[in-house]
C-alpha cells in the first residue's frame, strides 16, 4: 500500500510550465533557471535568435522563423503575435498536460507584449491555470506603456490572474542602487514569485500550499499585485508585513478590495509558529472583505534572523490598467474665472472749449478794376458827344 501511495503521489504533483516570451520573459526565466526550481518545466521563446541562443531553458523556441528570420520583430506587437502563431502546434504540444503555467514577459516591446495573449488563449483552451507575470515601463515611457496596457487587457481576458509589477516602483524598493543593479530587481521578484510559489506546491514545505489551495484565490482573479517584505530584530514579523503592503509593485485603487490573497512566508530556522500566525492575522486586518485567504511558510536557513514574506492581492483595480490615470493626466479642470470687478465710472471729461474759426476773408476788388471801369465809361461818354454835335 505504502509503495502505491509513493507511485500515486508521483503522478499527483501537479505539472508546472513556466513560459518566458520576449527579451525580458527569457531574462526572468534563465534567472529562474539558475537559481533552480523544483517540479517545474522553463520554456523560453523568442524572435532574437541571438538572445534566445544564450538563455538558460529546458526547452528553447524560436518564434516566426519565416516572419522574422530570428532579427526580432522590431517593437511591433502585431508582429510578435503573429509570430507567436506560427509556433502554435509547437507551444501546444509543450504545454499539454500542464496543470499550471506562468507566463513571464517585459511589456512595452514587441514579442512579449504580442506574444503573450496569444500564448495565455492557448493555455486558456487546454485547461491550465493560467497566471501571467508581467512587467510595465517606467512612467515616462508613455508609447511603450500604453502598448503595454492594451496587453493586459488582451491578457486578462485569457489568464486567471496577471501580476503586475510596475518599473516605476522600483524605486521604492531600490532607488538606491546602480541602475543595472536596481533593473534587475524587476527580474529578480518575478522570478521570485515564480520559484517560490512552484516550489511550495511541488515541494513539502513548514505549512504547505497546495495546488488546489492556489486555485481557488488565482482562478479568475484577475488584475494581481504583488508585494515583498523583509525584516529582522525583535519586531521582524511587523517590519516585513508593513512593507510588503505598504509598498506594492502596482498602484491599486484600495487593497481592502482585494477578491483574494496568497502569503508566502520564509524564514531561517528560528522562524516560529506565533510569527508565522501573527503574519496571517496583521495582512487579514488589512483585506476584511475577503475570505480567500490562503498562505504558506517555508524555513531557508539562509534567512537566519529575518523574515520574508510576499503578498499577492488578486481581483484588486489598478489605476493604470483602468486608464483613470491617463485620463487624469488629460482631463483637466479649469478654474473658474473669476468675476470681473466693476469699473469705476470715469469721470467726464472737462467741455472743451474751441476757439473760433477765423472767418474766410472776403477778398476785396482790387482798385484797379474801379480803374478800368472809369476809364471805359469815360471813352463812351466821349465818343457819344462826338457823334451827336
Amino acid at each position: 500500500m505504502v509503495t502505491d501511495l509513493k507511485e500515486f503521489a508521483k503522478t499527483a504533483k501537479p505539472s508546472v510550465a513556466v513560459v518566458g516570451l520576449g527579451g525580458a520573459g527569457c531574462n526572468i526565466t534563465t534567472w529562474i533557471a539558475e537559481k533552480g526550481i523544483t517540479g517545474g518545466r522553463i520554456i523560453a521563446a523568442n524572435t532574437d535568435v541571438n538572445h534566445l541562443y544564450v538563455q538558460k531553458a529546458d526547452k528553447v523556441i524560436l518564434l516566426g522563423e519565416k516572419l522574422c528570420k530570428g532579427h526580432g520583430c522590431g517593437g511591433y506587437p502585431e508582429m510578435g503575435a503573429q509570430a507567436t502563431k506560427e509556433n502554435i502546434a509547437e507551444l501546444k504540444a509543450e504545454l499539454e498536460g500542464s496543470n499550471l503555467v506562468f507566463l513571464v514577459a517585459g511589456l512595452g516591446g514587441g514579442t512579449g507584449t504580442g506574444a503573450i495573449p496569444v500564448v495565455a488563449e492557448l493555455t486558456r483552451e487546454l485547461g491550465s491555470l493560467t497566471i501571467g507575470c508581467v512587467t510595465i515601463p517606467f512612467t515616462i515611457e508613455m508609447s511603450r506603456r500604453e502598448k503595454a496596457r492594451e496587453a493586459i487587457n488582451l491578457l486578462a481576458a485569457s489568464c486567471d490572474s496577471v501580476v503586475i509589477i510596475d518599473n516605476s516602483k522600483l524605486r521604492e524598493v531600490a532607488g538606491n542602487l546602480p541602475l543595472k543593479e536596481a533593473l534587475n530587481v524587476a527580474n529578480a521578484l518575478v522570478g521570485a514569485f515564480v520559484k517560490n510559489l512552484t516550489d511550495t506546491i511541488t515541494q513539502p514545505s513548514l505549512v504547505n500550499l497546495d495546488f488546489a489551495d492556489l486555485r481557488a484565490v488565482m482562478e479568475r482573479g484577475g488584475i494581481s499585485s504583488i508585494g515583498i517584505g523583509e525584516g529582522d530584530g525583535a519586531d521582524r514579523v511587523a517590519k516585513a508585513v508593513a512593507q510588503a503592503i505598504s509598498t506594492p509593485l502596482l498602484e491599486v485603487s484600495d487593497i481592502s478590495e482585494s477578491y483574494g490573497v496568497l502569503i508566502h512566508i520564509v524564514g531561517g530556522e528560528d522562524l516560529t509558529l506565533e510569527e508565522v500566525a501573527v503574519t496571517g492575522e496583521m495582512i487579514m486586518d488589512k483585506v476584511p472583505n475577503t475570505k480567500r485567504i490562503i498562505w504558506g511558510a517555508k524555513v531557508d536557513n539562509n534567512l537566519t534572523g529575518k523574515v520574508r514574506v510576499m503578498a499577492v492581492l488578486t481581483g484588486v483595480e489598478s489605476p493604470f490598467v483602468s486608464g483613470k490615470v491617463k485620463e487624469e493626466a488629460v482631463v483637466v479642470e479649469e478654474a473658474p474665472k473669476p468675476e470681473p470687478k466693476p469699473e469705476p465710472p470715469k469721470p467726464k471729461p472737462a467741455p472743451r472749449v474751441e476757439a473760433p474759426k477765423p472767418q474766410p476773408k472776403v477778398e476785396e476788388k482790387s482798385n484797379n478794376t474801379y480803374i478800368w471801369i472809369g476809364v471805359i465809361l469815360l471813352i463812351i461818354l466821349i465818343l457819344l458827344w462826338y457823334f451827336t454835335r
